[in-house]
Order: structure tokens, then sequence, then C-alpha cells
């Protein structure tokens, strides 16, 4: 591993709702650059979870969320290469709900698209990014109990 990776980072997501919507982002940086993903990043030293995940998703997409509960806990294990060096992500992903703003590329990101949830196939997402949108949808979305009229 390279040096910058001999220690696992914190990462926190969230799996953003406005209505049956997502927010995803298409990353700028490594690793998974260039590909669509969910809105987070690093937490930082002093910094709680939940608040490294509201400045993160502010930082990057510019809008305001409401955190509704945990959704899972991934490991994002990316050995090095030539094309880069090796990276180890601890990441904790939320369900939040849209409050305001209008969603922009800031920060980390290159895009954002608000996605109906029967469309992400479309944007060819991690596995375990599936996996944690589609959780987040039974628990917290447009699958939950709470969804229903």
């Amino acid at each position: 591993m390279s040096e910058g990776a001999q220690y696992p980072r914190i990462g926190v997501g969230a799996v953003i709702w406005r209505g049956a919507d997502v927010l995803l982002v298409k990353r700028a940086r490594m690793p998974r650059a260039g590909e669509w993903s969910l809105p987070g990043g690093k937490q930082q030293t002093g910094e709680t979870v939940a608040q490294a995940l509201l400045r993160e998703v502010a930082e990057e997409t510019c809008v305001e969320i409401e955190v509704l509960g945990l959704v899972d806990v991934v490991d994002a294990i990316f050995p090095a290469t030539d094309e880069g060096p090796a990276f180890h992500y601890t990441l904790i992903d939320f369900s939040a709900r849209y409050v305001a703003g209008e969603a922009c590329a800031g920060d980390d990101a290159q895009e954002v698209a608000w996605v109906p949830f029967g469309e992400l196939a479309r944007y060819e997402l991690w596995s375990q990014t599936v996996r944690v949108i589609e959780r987040s949808a039974q628990l917290h979305g447009p699958l939950s109990d709470a969804a229903v009229p």
C-alpha cells in the first residue's frame, strides 16, 4: 500500500431522497474519478459523523439535508496499481431527505443528477452503492412503509 493509504480513512455518504429521486454525483477525484456515486466524503478530525455528512453533502452538491438514519457500513478497498496509489475507506452510509438548495456540482463533483429510483441502472453504479440505495429505499425511501400513503 502507498504511504497515504496505511490506515483506512472514514468516509460518509448519503442516499438523498427527493420523492422517489436519488441525488447522484459524478466523482471528480480518485478513487472512482469519473464514476457516478453517492454524495459524501472524508470525515475530518474533530467532526462527528453527522457533522461530516452535512458538510460534505453541502460542499459537494449545494443542498441541505435532514438525516433519516443509518443504512450500512461498507469497506471500499482499492489496491495500488500502475495508475495510482492504494485507497481504503470505511464508508458510513445514511439515508437523508432533501430539504433545500439547488443541486450543483461543487467541491469534489463533476456533475450532479436527480435520478428516478427506477433508472439507477443507467448510471453503472458500484454494486455496493446499488445495494445501499436499495436498502435505503426499503428503510426510508419509496419502498418503505413510511412512503405508502
